[in-house]
């Protein structure tokens, strides 16, 4: 059995749709960063990073969203959730997962998180006041150039929509015009009709 630490509204959320989709044997064990669980000697023995998610498995830890993403899905091949077996559109959806860690996420994380990157009260204000700009432009981004719809790599659903779904649910906080991006909208819709998706939020946030 795997298991997944996890706290809810995190980037851990792609992780637990992902395990759940996949059908396999899971613990999802909730952390709270209210009393900051992440900070304390109990959880960061299992991750010195200090953040979410976190997945235990029978060879060691896993950190990282798109290593446990992709890891899932070769635990699970015939769930289907990657093409496993065609390199080209396995890089492919590598690329899209690597894009929103490495960029889609960091904008996120500059309207709560400015501290990481300046201690200046006027810059972390004014990385703030770019969310929303920025934001916008990576969606859109997405939209024009990298979702091939329905899902994100096209007819097929797959570890991407978990993560692009995760992602999409911060647009709101981060005063994203998501009028402006109706592919990202109907995907999310699409999303919260999988009864995967539905068990999960109800227990990601229950």
């Amino acid at each position: 059995m795997f298991k997944l630490y996890y706290s809810p509204g995190s980037v851990a959320l792609a992780s637990h749709i992902a395990l759940e989709e996949a059908g396999l044997d899971y613990e999802a064990v909730r952390i709270s960063f209210e009393s900051e669980d992440q900070r304390k000697p109990d959880y960061l023995s299992i991750n010195p990073k200090g953040r979410v998610p976190a997945l235990i498995t029978d060879r060691g830890i896993l950190t990282e969203t798109p290593a446990i993403l992709l890891f899932i899905s070769q635990s699970a091949p015939n769930a289907g959730l990657a093409p496993l077996d065609d390199i080209f559109d396995l890089a492919r959806l590598q690329s899209f997962n690597n894009y929103l860690c490495a960029t889609v996420h960091v904008v996120h994380a500059h309207r709560g998180r400015g501290a990481r990157w300046a201690d200046d009260p006027a810059a972390i204000e004014a990385m703030q006041r770019k969310v929303p700009q920025n934001g916008l432009e990576c969606f859109q981004l997405i939209e024009s150039m990298m979702f091939k719809g329905p899902w994100v790599m096209g007819e097929t659903y797959s570890l991407c929509d978990a993560y692009f779904y995760t992602v999409a649910r911060w647009l709101d906080g981060d005063k994203v015009d998501t009028s402006k991006l109706p592919k990202t909208m109907a995907h999310m819709q699409a999303m919260e009709a999988r009864p995967a998706v539905k068990k999960v939020l109800n227990n990601h946030f229950g």
